[in-house]
């Protein structure tokens, strides 16, 4: 169960980079139906057109920009020209973000570093961009983690890493940018449905049932939940939170998300997880 909508965004405007599926997609159409202009970025043109349609159907202003994160002068330009269009912006979300399962062995340098580059350096380019463009005092800037920021995990590695760094990149924005009136935090998703990333890291039934078994709330989440923190924390009802890591993951990271990947350790009966592939 989900809330109901009880959050006033009209007049207000958004720019959700990596908002074109999954769960970017998710916070932007939330934003649209609370009456935000709305403007999204992805890397995919088809992706791109798609959310920019599906979001028009709230009535709202949408803007979409085709853009590789990695590139700063790209995601520099697309910002501009919300800016632009919109004026000021309220809230900034950066969620663009890469992953696939590989152990250690067997990830190459380039695949590490793609990870890397989309996850961490992606964010950094995001925001440090974003800043000018946003209204202060009054800002909120939100970054979309993920549990393996603080919890090692098998054939993560990569995400593992960048999403440490996005977690302390987004508390020391936190502290230059508090004296500004710009607010920023983290979101930390736990297993959530329909997303691309939980189809990698559980592609079986079996899987699946190990991932449900090791949330205390006994679920999966939903687009919606993530969503739905995002209104509040760039909302005025939080706005004495700044610098928060959030999980928002049914209690995942308490202990069950180490365990789940030992039980699939097990269940696939190969301790090294050699096999699950490689990107390079």
């Amino acid at each position: 169960m989900t809330m109901s909508q009880p959050f006033d965004y009209s007049d207000r405007s958004v720019f959700v980079a990596g908002g074109t599926s999954g769960i970017n997609l998710g916070i932007a159409h939330a934003y649209a139906k609370a009456g935000a202009d709305v403007a999204v970025l992805s890397r995919s043109q088809e992706k791109v057109d798609a959310a920019v349609a599906a979001l028009r159907e709230h009535g709202g202003s949408v803007l979409g920009f085709a853009a590789d994160v990695r590139e700063y002068d790209a995601v520099a330009g697309a910002l501009t020209s919300a800016r632009n269009e919109f004026g000021e912006l309220d809230v900034l979300v950066s969620g663009a973000a890469g992953n696939f399962p590989a152990p250690v062995t067997a990830i190459s340098s380039n695949a590490f570093n793609a990870v890397i580059g989309i996850d961490l350096v992606g964010t950094f380019n995001v925001l440090r961009a974003g800043y000018e463009h946003l209204r202060k005092p009054g800002a909120s800037v939100i970054t979309i983690s993920a549990p393996q920021s603080s919890i090692p995990m098998p054939m993560q590695v990569h995400a593992c890493s960048a999403k440490a760094g996005v977690d302390m990149l987004t508390r020391a924005c936190a502290v230059e940018w508090g004296a500004a009136g710009v607010r920023v935090n983290a979101i930390i998703p736990g297993p959530i449905t329909g997303t691309e990333g939980m189809a990698r890291l559980a592609p079986t039934p079996e899987i699946e049932q190990l991932v449900t078994e090791s949330v205390p709330l006994a679920r999966y989440g939903t687009s919606q939940e993530i969503a739905d923190c995002c209104l509040w924390l760039s909302s005025p009802m939080a706005s004495y939170v700044t610098g928060a890591l959030i999980p928002v993951d049914g209690g995942w990271s308490l202990g069950g998300a180490a365990q789940m990947f030992i039980e699939m350790r097990r269940l696939l009966g190969n301790p090294d997880l050699a096999g699950t592939g490689s990107r390079g």
